[in-house]
C-alpha cells in the first residue's frame, strides 16, 4: 500500500478486517457504517489485504501485548498450547469434509491455533476436520518468531505421535502432551532382557538402536530441513516403512518413554500442561462468541476465502486481547495507587479473555479527522 494513502485506508482496513473476523462479510459490513460502500471495502481487501499483510499485523499486535506489564502475571512467552476448534460450514468446498467421526455428517473444518501463556494466539492454520492434529503443531511453532521463542509446547491427544515427539526434541521443544488413553501406551527399552519382570507388562517393542545410527544423516537434514519449510506432513505421507520415518519413529518411542515416566512422577508438569490446555479452550471459547455472522458458519469455498476469513478472526481475538490486558493492567495500577491490595499470585488467574463488555453488533461511526 502507497504510504500516502495509509492514513486515508487505515479506517477502510480496520472496517474490512472486522467484516472478517466477525463473519458479517463486506456488504454487511458496509450497511452498518456511513463512511465507507461495499465497492471501497471490496477494492482494498482485494489489492491490499495478503497473507503477509495479516502476518506482519499480528506479530505486532502480539509483540506488543507481550510488552505490558499485566502479561508479565501470566507467563513470559515461552510455553504455549496448540488445539483444534471446529467452524461448520453449509457448502461443500476445497477440503471440506462431508462425514468425520466425531463432528457426523455436518461439513466444517477446523482452524487449528498455538496460544502462548500469555493468551496471545500467535498462530492459526485452517486444516480438514478429520486430519491428523499433530502434522500441524511443528508448522505453528516454526511460523513466525513468536513460535521460535516457545520452550514448552502442550497439546490434547489429537496432537500425539510418536514422530512429534521426536521432531520437537530434535527441534530443542519439550513435547508434553495430555494423551488421553495413558495406561494403554507401552514403555520402549534398548535390551528387554533388562526389565524387570514385574515391569514386563509395561514395555512393548524394543527400541531398533541401529536404524536410528544408520539413518542418523538423514534425520540431521530432515531437521535442517523443517527449520526453513514445513516438512512433517510430507514425511508423514511417506509409507511407514520408509527408513528415515522408521528412524524418527524409533526416536520418538525414546522420547515418549522418558515424557511417560517424567509425567507420571511429576504432578507439576502435569499442573503446567492443565492449565496451557485450559487456555486454550477459553480461547476458542471468546472466538465462538465473535463468530456473529452467518450463524457462525464459514460458508467461503475456496481455501484463500477461508484462510482469510480465519485470520481475521484470529487477529480481531489478539487485538481484543491486548485491549483486555491494557485495561487490566491500567485498574491494577489504579488499585495500587489507591492502596488496594494486587497480589501477584491473584493476578495471575485474571484472564484477558472476557467479551462481556465488547458490542460487536450495531452501527460503526469513525471519527473523520479534518484537516
Amino acid at each position: 500500500m502507497d504510504p500516502n494513502d495509509r492514513h486515508k485506508n487505515q479506517r477502510k482496513f480496520i472496517a474490512a478486517r472486522k467484516a472478517e473476523g466477525l463473519n458479517l462479510g463486506l456488504s454487511k459490513m458496509a450497511n452498518a457504517t456511513s463512511t465507507h460502500d461495499f465497492m471501497q471495502l471490496s477494492r482494498l481487501s482485494r489489492w491490499h489485504v495478503e497473507s503477509d499483510c495479516m502476518a506482519r499485523a499480528l506479530a505486532m499486535v502480539i509483540e506488543a501485548q507481550a510488552r505490558l506489564p499485566m502479561a508479565q502475571f501470566w507467563g513470559g512467552g515461552q510455553t504455549a498450547s496448540s488445539d483444534g476448534q471446529f467452524f461448520p460450514a453449509t457448502r461443500q468446498g476445497e477440503a471440506l469434509n462431508p462425514i468425520n467421526a466425531k463432528y457426523g455428517r455436518e461439513p466444517g473444518l477446523k482452524a487449528y491455533t498455538h496460544v502462548t501463556d500469555q493468551y496471545a494466539p500467535f498462530a492459526t492454520q485452517v486444516i480438514p476436520a478429520t486430519v491428523n492434529e499433530a502434522l500441524y503443531i511443528l508448522d505453528g511453532l516454526l511460523m513466525n518468531e513468536a513460535g521460535r521463542k516457545i520452550k514448552e509446547q502442550y497439546a490434547d491427544t489429537g496432537g500425539f505421535t510418536d514422530m512429534v515427539f521426536a521432531t520437537t526434541s530434535l527441534l530443542g521443544y519439550l513435547f508434553h502432551p495430555r494423551i488421553r488413553d495413558l495406561a494403554s501406551k507401552r514403555l520402549h527399552v534398548f535390551d528387554t532382557r533388562s526389565v524387570p519382570k514385574e515391569l514386563k507388562g509395561l514395555t512393548g517393542d524394543r527400541i531398533r538402536e541401529t536404524t536410528i545410527i544408520a539413518n542418523w544423516p538423514d534425520v540431521l537434514r530432515c531437521i535442517a530441513t523443517m527449520l526453513s519449510g514445513h516438512l512433517l506432513r510430507k514425511l508423514a505421507a511417506r509409507p511407514r516403512q520408509h527408513d528415515l520415518a522408521l528412524a524418527l519413529r524409533e526416536i520418538g518411542r525414546v522420547e515418549r518413554t522418558l515424557f511417560i515416566i517424567e509425567w507420571l512422577l511429576n504432578t507439576e508438569m502435569q499442573r503446567r500442561a492443565n492449565i496451557g490446555l485450559n487456555k486454550g479452550g477459553a480461547h476458542h471459547a471468546l472466538k465462538g462468541a465473535l463468530r456473529i455472522g452467518r450463524q457462525g458458519e464459514i460458508r467461503d469455498r475456496t481455501t484463500e476465502g477461508r484462510h482469510f476469513r480465519i485470520a481475521g478472526l484470529n487477529l480481531l481475538t489478539a487485538i481484543i486481547i491486548f485491549w483486555n490486558t491494557k485495561q487490566l493492567g491500567i485498574a491494577v495500577a489504579q488499585r495500587q495507587k489507591a492502596g488496594l491490595d494486587c497480589s501477584p499470585d491473584l493476578l495471575a488467574h485474571i484472564s484477558p479473555l472476557g467479551w462481556a463488555h465488547i458490542l460487536p453488533t450495531g452501527e460503526y461511526r469513525w471519527r473523520i479527522k479534518r484537516p
